[in-house]
């Protein structure tokens, strides 16, 4: 392995954080004997060329690129090893994760991309995060894609230059365009509060606020002047809004021996070598670099084999029937990387669940060992609204647009970085349609009163269909608080029937009919498990994260849209 390419979406001449790293990666693995390159992500076609006469692709910040996800799933599809090495949080559209300190921040994560990410986690031989909270964050993410094989840098400090001078200024530095994520804000109001004091930004204003007299603002300065800087600095205001994933100006500041006015969204102080031991930290920053190229240099000697989650307990505590449903893709994937995957469902499912899953073990919730299992997973559900139930985390809810099935999926992916996070289709239960008696189901009920369509339109319903077809009969299934749209029909019809029964009664007149009508309710996505043609009758929630799990759909309304 002698050429390698990293691939980085902007000029190292930028020297930023992530820049200064990369160049002294860069020089050091060229003195290593390496022939280590850097392709800025320009030209699709020039990159893809330069990536298959490599050994080794050493993936940085691609966001910039504006053909991101071609290159990802260009190097996906060559099979060239890679590693990935995060600056900042590149599956995020806003590169930030404001969504887990802001709530009103919704829905923000571009579907596509998040799920990219997960794959190239997933695949590379090395994943590098920028400090534990950085590698903690993504970890609660994506889970074990992340963390088969990771390595924690610290920031990569040129500790030789770290210079404490006896001569202070009284001037308080901010390096970096003044800016609300970088803790702009911050440093005026400290300003504003500090009237007598003064204070230098060594770059450029981008906050939308009147700036006090007492900030100065002068020409950005190269890292070796900055170190200057700081050795002279009395205090230095640190204050990010965004959990910032290393901060390596917080390193040199820290090292620097300034008075930190700081939070605790600066990834750098979740190092144990904060506050209270510089020497170890100089230690770690030093050694960072070689280790870094330690672990390259042993990809090749590597023979990682994904350890099996063995025998595999799924519960579901509470939620609806349809919720059921919703899981089972993910259960199905649960099987690649199991030694045993085993359902534990409330008694008056389980025989039914036994007929249709297949290659799954369906068991009574009541009866259940835990002890005898290696994984227990408490699905609970999604979205979450029990937290009395020690259940897994939904962690895409929120900011992550789509169905709920692939709620599921994501959050049982964070299980095994083999599991693909993919939704390729549900598991459909065997049905044949009797076309010898042909019938369609309807089921006018729901558990939650403002689900169910009125129930005279469903009457009217029968009655139109009976119209264009007088020798389809129809099927009402009924539950014991389901209302019975009979009692609105215009006169007796010999062509109806109700379905009264079990679960078991309900599955064979759906396994056997034509289509299905229905609120959206857990027995609509029993038609959907059995892949019937189906009428969904929704609101006040939408068919984008509810809607049946058919293999052809059309929907209908304001606004027909389902996410998948």
């Amino acid at each position: 392995m002698k050429k390698i390419l990293f691939l980085h979406d902007t000029a190292l001449t930028l020297k930023r954080g992530a820049e200064l790293t990369i160049a002294q990666l860069v020089s050091k693995g060229n003195e290593l004997g390496f022939l280590v390159e850097v392709d800025l992500l320009d030209n699709l076609e020039e990159v893809q060329t330069h990536i298959l006469s490599q050994d080794l692709l050493i993936i940085c910040n691609t966001s910039r690129c504006k053909f991101e996800r071609d290159i990802l799933n260009f190097v996906l599809d060559s099979e060239i090893p890679f590693c990935k090495i995060e600056f900042d949080y590149n599956f995020c559209v806003r590169r930030n994760i404001l969504c887990t300190l802001d709530r009103n921040i919704r829905n923000c994560c571009d579907t596509d991309k998040f799920h990219l990410y997960r794959t190239l986690f997933a695949n590379s031989q090395l994943n590098i995060f920028q400090s534990p909270k950085h590698f903690e964050a993504h970890v609660a993410f994506y889970g074990e894609a992340v963390s088969h094989n990771y390595l924690v840098m610290p920031p990569t400090v040129d500790v030789e230059n770290i210079s404490i001078s006896d001569e202070k200024t009284d001037a308080i530095p901010f390096f970096s365009e003044l800016s609300y994520l970088k803790g702009g804000d911050a440093f005026v109001d400290y300003a504003l509060e500090h009237p007598n004091k003064s204070f230098v930004v060594y770059g450029s204003n981008k906050l939308r606020r009147d700036i006090p007299e007492n900030i100065e603002f002068r020409e950005p300065i190269d890292n070796a002047e900055v170190l200057k800087v700081l050795g002279k600095t009395k205090e230095i205001v640190i204050k990010p809004v965004w959990p910032e994933p290393s901060g390596r100006l917080a390193a040199e500041a820290f090292l620097s021996g300034c008075e930190l006015i700081t939070n605790d969204r600066v990834g750098t102080w979740s190092f144990d070598f904060y506050p209270d031991d510089k020497e170890r930290a100089k230690e770690e920053m030093q050694s960072a670099i070689p280790e870094f190229w330690d672990k390259i240099k042993a990809i090749s000697k590597q023979n990682v084999v994904s350890k099996s989650l063995g025998k595999v307990l799924l519960l579901k505590s509470y939620a609806g029937l349809g919720d059921i449903f919703f899981t089972l893709p993910a259960v199905y994937k649960l099987k690649k990387v199991s030694e045993s995957v085993t359902y534990a469902l409330s008694p008056r499912l389980v025989s039914f669940f036994q007929k249709y899953l297949k290659g799954i073990q369906v068991v009574d919730a009541t009866q259940i060992d835990h002890a005898e299992f290696d994984t227990v997973i408490e699905f609970g559900n999604y979205p979450i609204f029990d937290r009395s139930v020690d259940q897994i985390e939904y962690v895409t809810s929120k900011k992550v647009k789509q169905h709920s099935i692939q709620h599921y999926i994501d959050a049982v992916c964070r299980f095994h970085k083999e599991l693909s996070n993919k939704y390729t289709g549900f598991p459909y239960f065997d049905r044949e349609t009797d076309f010898d008696n042909l019938h369609y189901t309807l089921h006018p009920g729901a558990g939650f009163l403002l689900k169910i369509w009125p129930t005279e339109n469903y009457a009217e319903l029968i009655e139109e269909i009976y119209r264009v077809f007088p020798k389809l009969r129809c099927k009402i299934i009924l539950g014991k608080d389901d209302p019975n749209p009979q009692q609105f029909l215009s006169k007796e019809y010999s062509h109806i029937d109700l379905v009264t029964g079990d679960l078991h009664e309900v599955g064979e007149a759906m396994a056997a009919a034509i289509f299905h009508i229905g609120n959206d309710a857990g027995i609509t996505h029993v038609a959907g498990a059995f892949n019937v043609p189906t009428v969904g009758i929704y609101g006040p929630t939408g068919p984008g994260s509810w809607g049946v799990f058919l293999s052809r759909m059309k929907l209908y309304g304001e606004n027909p849209e389902i996410v998948r």
